[in-house]
């Protein structure tokens, strides 16, 4: 019941941050994202959290080079 009670808060903040998502839908992807992270071994978790950091660093990326080269022309 606890996690998915934080699942729910975790997934408000979510729909917070972003435009598409709104708050009664994003708490329940945390409800569910919560359900799904208990069957979901450990293993496949950390490859989870790894893709996720990878995607995220890469998006970083190329968001600093798009705005360096718009900035030079």
């Amino acid at each position: 019941m606890f996690g998915k009670i934080i699942g729910a808060v975790a997934g408000k903040k979510l729909a917070n941050q972003t435009s598409k998502i709104g708050g009664a839908s994003g708490a329940a992807i945390g409800v569910v994202a919560a359900s799904v992270l208990r069957r979901v071994s450990l293993p496949a978790m950390v490859a989870l959290g790894a893709g996720g950091y990878l995607v995220k660093k890469y998006a970083d990326r190329r968001k600093a080079a798009d705005a360096g080269f718009s900035e030079g022309v």
